[in-house]
């Protein structure tokens, strides 16, 4: 996987990594040891205070009744500043403008907490392509030649083979094809591994099959998952929906941009003012 830093994160030679190459890229230095620390404390207190939430891709970890060895924590705008910070960083920002179009929004923020013990998941695709097992339910001729997906994960714990780093199997993300049990064998084979340090990024097209591994570590595996999507598909979560309007009225431009705000679709037009909406002129 290609690494870079802050400094030399440029848009357009990940964005061809991505699409073109393996369909990863790691980022390293976009965030403080401090900002770490307080995401992974949040995540740690509601995991370990709230109840069981929904999850996916852990179809064999429930029927081996070890699906709670990972947690999921939803809404993670609402759990602390530090997660709007880590979702709207300038250079994130700048990479999936290009990736995604000027106007891109978030389709889910969450994290992934593995305990040791844990399980992997299956491998997989990420929404908005992760129902695509079931191909008859999307449109002829779908492909991966543009991007609706990009999904940013943000290390808290070291991610390491041992600990159960994801694994993707590089250039996946051209075929626009959900992995069967019959590829299983094949991925495992050959896939690599996103590995980091604690406040790593890894940016990669979700249409690449990837999946959590399991966690054979003494040591619990968090980490922050993003989703965004272009304007104009519909997000996985209702963020807006909630967060409390205190929260939505004091959001700052580029929240705003990610809550979808910016575009005012869809429409009740039949009440809509009497205007030329769309076009050049």
């Amino acid at each position: 996987m290609r690494t870079f830093t802050a400094d030399t994160a440029d848009p357009v030679a990940i964005c061809d990594e991505m699409l073109n190459g393996p369909g990863a890229v790691r980022i390293t230095g976009l965030f403080s040891d401090t900002q770490i620390a307080d995401a992974r404390a949040l995540i740690m207190a509601h995991s370990d205070g709230e109840g069981d939430k929904v999850t996916h891709f852990q179809g064999a970890a429930m029927e081996e009744g070890r699906a709670n060895l990972q947690r999921r924590v939803w809404n993670l705008l609402a759990k602390g500043e530090v997660f709007s910070d880590m979702a709207t960083h300038p250079v994130i920002m700048a990479v999936l403008r290009r990736w995604l179009g000027s106007e891109f929004i978030m389709g889910s923020i969450a994290a992934n907490r593995i305990l040791p013990g844990g399980p992997g998941q299956e491998p997989h695709i990420d929404f908005p392509y992760w129902d695509f097992h079931a191909p008859d339910t999307h449109p002829i001729g779908l492909n991966a030649s543009f991007p609706m997906n990009a999904q940013v994960t943000i290390a808290l714990d070291p991610f390491t083979e041992e600990s159960g780093a994801t694994a993707y199997l590089p250039g996946t993300q051209k075929d626009m094809r959900y992995p069967t049990a019959e590829d299983h064998d094949h991925f495992y084979a050959n896939c690599a591994r996103m590995t980091g340090a604690p406040g790593d990024t890894v940016i990669f097209f979700g249409a690449a099959w990837h999946c959590a591994m399991p966690n054979n570590a003494d040591h619990d595996r968090n980490a922050v998952l993003i989703n965004y999507i272009p304007k104009f598909v519909k997000p996985l979560e209702d963020m807006p929906g909630a967060l409390p309007q205190s929260f939505l009225d004091a959001a700052r431009p580029e929240l705003r941009q990610l809550l979808g705000f910016n575009y005012k679709y869809p429409e009740i037009l039949d009440e809509a003012d009497a205007v030329n909406a769309e076009g050049i002129t």
